[in-house]
C-alpha cells in the first residue's frame, strides 16, 4: 500500500494565490474610480469599498493560515470562485 503525502504548506501558498486573485478582481472597479478620478464617481465611497474588501480578505488570510488540513483549505479556495 502506498502512502500519499500532501504538502499542506504548498497548498497554503496555492490558497493564498487564489485569495490574492479574488481580491484583485474585487478591487478592480474601485481602483478604476480612484486612479482615473472619474467625474461624478465618489472616490470616498470607492475607498470605503476597498477597505471592506481588505477586511474581508484579511479574515480569509487568517482562515488559510489557521486551516488544520487540506480539506479546509480546499473549502476556502472553492468559496473564492
Amino acid at each position: 500500500m502506498s502512502i500519499i503525502r500532501v504538502d499542506i504548506e504548498k497548498y497554503r501558498v496555492i490558497a493564498h494565490e487564489a485569495r490574492r486573485q479574488a481580491r484583485a478582481e474585487e478591487f478592480k472597479p474601485h481602483d478604476e474610480v480612484i486612479s482615473k478620478q472619474i467625474p461624478g464617481a465618489n472616490a470616498q465611497a470607492a475607498e470605503a469599498a476597498r477597505q471592506a474588501v481588505r477586511e474581508k480578505y484579511a479574515v480569509i488570510q487568517v482562515d488559510i493560515d489557521s486551516a488544520p488540513g487540506v480539506s479546509e483549505l480546499k473549502t476556502i479556495v472553492d468559496s473564492l470562485k
